[in-house]
């Protein structure tokens, strides 16, 4: 039974990689393309929606161009002076993921919208 269960294990493994391998038409993968899936690698560093709550720059709301110069500057062959680990984390995205990048955290509000006592669950008694 154990032997049975591996094999079916395994048989749905390679299915899922093998339909994940499958070349996709270019309209079929930009229809799924989303934007918010990238952006959660640049939590790790720029904080919850590009708002950072330590030393490294909040990118929240900041004009799409500038982010996406900068982008374009970390990915280039020469980076600028200075720059930490943003020239390798930048190397895996395209040009169009760096540029949908940009757009999405110029779109964010730079400060978190203040929650009312309702919305965040207190209640006064």
């Amino acid at each position: 039974m154990r032997t049975a269960f591996r094999t079916a294990r395994a048989g749905a493994l390679l299915s899922a990689l093998l339909a994940g391998a499958a070349p996709l038409p270019a309209a079929a993968a930009e229809s799924t393309f989303d934007v918010t899936v990238l952006a959660a690698a640049c939590a790790n560093c720029h904080g919850t929606d590009g708002r950072s709550p330590g030393g490294i720059p909040s990118i929240a709301g900041r004009p799409e161009a500038i982010l996406s110069s900068q982008l374009q500057a970390f990915k280039s062959d020469a980076p600028p002076a200075n720059t930490t680990i943003m020239n390798r984390l930048v190397r895996g995205f395209s040009d169009d993921e760096l540029n949908a990048l940009a757009r999405h955290f110029s779109q964010v509000r730079s400060q978190a919208p203040s929650q009312s006592p309702s919305q965040s669950g207190k209640r006064g008694h």
